[in-house]
C-alpha cells in the first residue's frame, strides 16, 4: 500500500510558478514510477510528466516540455513538479499517482495508488 499526499497548489498569474510535492507513506517508495496527471474541467485526466523508479528516466507531455521538471528524492519520499512559465491553460487538478514498474508509465489505468489532488489555477 502506497498513500499520495499532494500540496503546492494554488493561485499564480500567467508566467509564474509553482512547485508541487508528493508526499507517499508506505513501504518501498523506491520501488515505484512516478507521474503527475491533471484534469481541467470538462476535460478528461491526461499525463503531464513521469520518472522512473531511480529519477534517472523521465518524460514530459509535449505540452508542458521545457517549462515543468519532474524529479524525486527517495531518501524522503517525495516526487516533485516545478512548473515555470505557467499558462492559463495549465489550470487543473493535479494529481500524483505510483506504479508498481521500474519504469516510466504514461497511462493512467497502469497506475496502481492515486493521489486527492491539488487545485492549480492560472489567472491571465
Amino acid at each position: 500500500q502506497v498513500q499520495l499526499v499532494e500540496s503546492g497548489g494554488g493561485l499564480v498569474q500567467a508566467g509564474g510558478s509553482l512547485r508541487l510535492s508528493c508526499a507517499a507513506s508506505g513501504r518501498r517508495f523506491s520501488s515505484y514510477a512516478m507521474g503527475w496527471f491533471r484534469q481541467a474541467p470538462g476535460k478528461e485526466r491526461e499525463f503531464v510528466a513521469g520518472i522512473s523508479w531511480s529519477g534517472g528516466s523521465t518524460y514530459y507531455a509535449d505540452s508542458v516540455k521545457g517549462r515543468f521538471t519532474i524529479s524525486r528524492d527517495n531518501a524522503k519520499n517525495t516526487v516533485y513538479l516545478q512548473m515555470n512559465s505557467l499558462k492559463p491553460e495549465d489550470t487543473a487538478v493535479y494529481y500524483c499517482a505510483a506504479v508498481f514498474d521500474p519504469a516510466v508509465v504514461t497511462t493512467a489505468t497502469q497506475y496502481d495508488y492515486w493521489g486527492q489532488g491539488t487545485q492549480v489555477t492560472v489567472s491571465s
